[in-house]
């Protein structure tokens, strides 16, 4: 038995079908990256019943409606939480977005 977590992304040119997993005896840790709500709410849906995942981590890029919306979709046995930087780490992952071509 183990604990079962999902991390989601965003990314632009994401295919959420690539499903990355870190594995210990006691955790598995699935990585995602989605393009959209839409994918982020089937993801979601589909690895906590497929793959049993009990808490959900997400990047800052989610708003707090996207967020309410994911707790509904996966019910309440399964915690939703968000991470979130101080403001200069977000200038930096910010910054290194733009320079990919992520915001126009």
């Amino acid at each position: 038995m183990s604990f079962n977590a999902l991390f989601m992304a965003h990314a632009p040119d994401a295919n959420p079908d690539d499903v990355a997993l870190v594995e210990t005896p006691t955790y598995k840790l699935y990585s995602v990256a989605i393009k959209n709500q839409a994918e982020a709410l089937a993801t979601a849906r589909k690895l906590v019943d497929e793959k049993g995942v009990e808490s959900i981590i997400l990047c800052p890029g989610f708003s707090n409606k996207d967020i309410a919306e994911l707790d509904e979709a996966v019910g309440e046995g399964v915690g939703v939480s968000v991470s979130r930087g101080d403001a200069p780490s977000n200038a930096c992952a910010f910054k290194a977005m733009q320079r990919e071509g992520w915001m126009h």
